[in-house]
């Protein structure tokens, strides 16, 4: 059975970076990383610089280097507002 999914999308000044389905993300919230899955509670959250893992439905994951920014979670979906962002190694 595959894991349930929702809609991610990254936001940048520049660029839509990422629109996609995904399994789960990890991000680097004030107050500490800070994870979201399918069906996550509503949450708006500042974010502070860090590494953002994103993981498909597939099992393949990628690594990003954000610059802070804004993270709103509802309704399965969530949208990350990032002042800058990279891809980082994985």
């Amino acid at each position: 059975m595959e894991a349930p999914t929702y809609r991610f999308t990254i936001l940048s000044p520049k660029a839509r970076i990422l629109d996609d389905d995904v399994v789960s993300i990890v991000a680097p919230g004030e107050a500490g990383y800070l994870g979201v899955l399918a069906n996550h509670a509503p949450l708006v959250s500042t974010m502070k610089e860090g590494d953002l893992k994103v993981t498909w439905p597939d099992g393949k994951e990628k690594m990003f280097r954000i610059g802070g920014g804004i993270l709103r979670v509802a309704h399965n979906t969530a949208v990350l507002l990032t002042e800058s962002i990279e891809e980082a190694g994985t």
